[in-house]
């Protein structure tokens, strides 16, 4: 790639950053839209998370394919090609006119996403040569994608006070045409110029891995363990990641080289963002139904009063890369966990009567530390590569934030889910037929409470509401716990990484070697 001059990198960045919004926007702004779609297609509890959950396993299902296949046929040429894709597929979700047909949408929407998502970030290492500069390259890129996370529940309320909930989709056409121009006139294309040949059957098997495991761990947090379809998912997932993990160890060019695993900067760069994932995109889902169920706040007043966190975590990102070079990453990220797991701890404070005061201080210390640390790693990944392996390393860090966030979605869901279920305590004189749909979900709990007369609405309500708080409760100290015990183990794991760190020093280390 002959060099590019300054200002055209920087306008590159702006046009990937624009495409990583629109996706981590996309990620959250059904949240707010679940309420209306209760009441407008009637889902069932386990069909509300199908909906929620099913983008982002079929996007997380497709990156190391797509990671690799942008390698090959062109990073520029992938990202355009699944923005267009993006935007067909948002307008077949705004009119699904079922839950199934729109779960179907919503799986076709995590296809086209899975080509754009490895894009940005492979992009980002090929223009960015300079280590130092890279970094505060990645530091935005991460901290728009964290404000994402926030404009998205705005975007969406706004979108619901006037329009259907079909709406929240329909707005990323616009955004997509923007991409697709100014992307085709100011990116440079990029690609490996020796990527080998493509290994069609271990795309096969990592999609079915991935795929499976994740529909079992969901399966079995809603319905049980025993159940014979999520033992069978069990089994075909364990299997096909086997047969993949021994595959790529015995091919000339593999679909993810192993050895970077042995890396432990990279290592632990990955597992820092699948559990944070795992945790940050449940907190949203649950957040936003809590702010309008159980508040009874409006669309827009529920998104906007997530705004702070988001601006949090954007501030959090651009910080990134100053504090590196600072403290040092171990320090950065391990710092950064803990921020976030802080913030669990303070979300504790919910309770029936709580007011916005209670809910800030909570939002701002875990944006902030999301962001600081989601950028901190997501550089140090594109640091432990060549520059022609940066789709497929990308395609790793994208593939554990949208497998973290799917599967943190669909376990704490379900755990909340569940503990709703478990502390419930139905009315005197609810009709037999109603209990099964209240105890789905304190939605289709609240959609039964409309129907009913008023005293034994208002108590069903209110003890919809409270087994609903009690769910919460449990899944935000789990969280604390989890990510707390995982800022730990990275200042530990990233202990002695240099903060200025590229590909030749970052592939020298070893798994148990120093680094100096």
């Amino acid at each position: 790639m002959t060099e590019i001059s300054s200002r055209r990198r920087w306008a590159t960045l702006a046009i990937l950053c624009a495409a990583s919004l629109l996706l981590s926007i996309d990620l959250t702004v059904l949240h707010l839209a679940i309420p209306k779609l209760v009441a407008d297609l009637n889902p069932t509890g386990n069909q509300i998370l199908w909906i929620a959950d099913i983008y982002g396993f079929t996007l997380g299902g497709l990156l190391v394919l797509m990671g690799n296949l942008g390698d090959r046929i062109g990073r520029k040429r992938l990202l355009l090609i699944g923005s267009v894709a993006f935007g067909l597929a948002s307008v077949v979700t705004a009119y699904a006119p079922t839950p199934e047909l729109l779960i179907a949408a919503r799986a076709l929407l995590g296809v086209a996403g899975a080509t754009i998502m490895p894009s940005t970030l492979s992009i980002i290492r090929n223009v960015f040569t300079d280590a130092r500069e890279r970094t505060s390259a990645v530091g935005v890129w991460g901290g728009v994608t964290a404000g994402g996370f926030a404009l998205g529940p705005i975007v969406g309320g706004t979108l619901l006070e006037f329009f259907w909930w079909g709406s929240v989709f329909l707005i990323n056409v616009p955004v997509v045409i923007a991409i697709v121009i100014a992307g085709t006139l100011v990116i440079p294309e990029s690609r490996n110029p020796r990527p080998g040949r493509l290994d069609v059957l271990s795309a096969l098997l990592s999609i079915v891995g991935i795929v499976s495991v994740i529909y079992a761990i969901k399966e079995g947090f809603h319905g049980g363990f025993g159940q014979t379809g999520v033992l069978t998912a069990v089994a075909l997932g364990a299997l096909a990641l086997t047969v993949f993990g021994v595959r790529q160890t015995r091919l000339a060019d593999p679909l993810i080289d192993l050895r970077l695993f042995r890396n432990r900067a990279f290592s632990a760069s990955i597992a820092a963002t699948t559990v944070s994932m795992f945790a940050n995109l449940a907190l949203s889902l649950i957040l936003s139904q809590y702010l309008q169920l159980v508040l009874g706040w409006s669309p827009v007043k529920a998104g906007l009063a997530g705004l702070p966190g988001g601006m949090a975590g954007m501030a959090g990102g651009f910080l990134a890369g100053t504090l590196v070079h600072r403290i040092g990453r171990a320090a950065v990220v391990s710092g950064g966990l803990g921020l976030s797991a802080v913030g669990f701890a303070l979300y504790t404070l919910i309770g029936r009567d709580t007011g916005y005061a209670t809910l800030l201080p909570a939002m701002l210390v875990f944006g902030l530390g999301i962001g600081v640390s989601f950028a901190t790693v997501s550089d140090t990944v594109l640091a432990s590569v060549p520059r022609e392996r940066a789709g497929a390393a990308s395609a790793i860090s994208e593939t554990a934030t949208e497998i973290g966030g799917a599967v943190g979605m669909g376990v704490l869901g379900s755990v909340l889910n569940r503990t709703y279920r478990e502390h419930l305590e139905l009315p005197p004189g609810l009709p037999a037929e109603a209990e099964a749909p209240v105890r789905e979900s304190l939605g289709t709990a609240l959609h039964v409470a409309a129907q009913l007369p008023g005293d034994l609405a208002g108590a069903l309500a209110q003890a919809a509401r409270w087994a609903f708080i009690d769910g919460l409760h449990v899944m935000v100290i789990s969280c604390a716990v989890l990510v707390g015990v995982l800022a730990v183990a990275a200042l530990v794991a990233l202990r002695g990484v240099p903060a200025v760190l590229d590909t030749e020093e970052a592939m020298a280390q070893s798994a148990t070697g120093p680094m100096r």
